[in-house]
């Protein structure tokens, strides 16, 4: 959440100073992405360091939070969903930190700028359609044939449209609602700073989740979709 106004909105954060320290101009929601990249790895890797048979600490949040949304795509995409688990959780949590990073004073969420979105939004395209052609071959066209031969030249066209407006449905739903939620935040502090701010902060923890949630929720749909036989 950052506010407009005169000057430099980031000029007393470290990290785009750094940068340009050494000459290089990195825009802001790269910036954060890669700290909150590394972030999310430092943390990984305090979690894990000292693991034990009974886990406890970090190590049992962990666990527990990892197991129960493996076992969520399990029941849902059946034991090939654990072959793909692996990036869905990254997706789920990588996208969940940058949306609540806008919860933070001067910090833009990344997914608040649609180049990040939209790279997503690509990845999951290429990473379900990678699934598909793995899994079925040469076969994995019959997925846009529909479910008679004789209709194939009016459903291609179509499944061809829809698939490739997925992307453009996934990038444009997350931007659009991190951005409408963090200028809301801005205004709301702007109008009454604490009192009018909280329970808005509130909110939007809860909003930025759903989003995260939803990110998560239609790529995994998809996966289940490049999984399955063609009928």
């Amino acid at each position: 959440m950052a506010a407009e106004g005169g000057g430099d909105i980031y000029q007393w954060m470290f990290l785009p100073e750094m940068f340009k320290a050494i000459g290089l101009y990195v825009p802001h929601h790269v910036l954060y992405s890669w700290f909150f990249i590394v972030l999310l790895v430092l943390v990984g890797w305090l979690a894990t360091r000292n693991m034990t048979m009974v886990p406890r600490g970090p190590q049992n949040f962990f666990e527990f939070l990892i197991k129960s949304i493996e076992d969520f795509v399990v029941a849902n995409m059946g034991e090939p969903g654990r072959k793909v688990f692996p990036v869905l959780f990254t997706l789920l949590i990588y996208i969940w930190v940058l949306n609540v990073s806008g919860l933070v004073p001067s910090i833009d969420a990344a997914t608040a700028n649609i180049n990040t979105t939209a790279c997503m939004a690509l990845f999951v395209f290429v990473y379900y359609n990678y699934w598909g052609v793995r899994i079925h071959g040469a076969g994995y066209i019959k997925k846009f044939m529909g479910p008679y031969w004789w209709f194939a030249q009016v459903m291609f066209p179509i499944e061809i449209v829809s698939h490739l407006a997925r992307p453009l449905s996934l990038a444009l739903r997350l931007f659009g609602n991190i951005k409408a939620e963090e200028l809301t935040i801005i205004v709301m502090f702007l109008l009454a700073p604490i009192i009018g701010s909280l329970p808005i902060f509130l909110l939007f923890l809860l909003l930025k989740t759903l989003q995260a949630f939803v990110f998560f929720m239609l790529t995994m749909m998809y996966l289940k979709e490049a999984f399955e036989e063609a009928h």
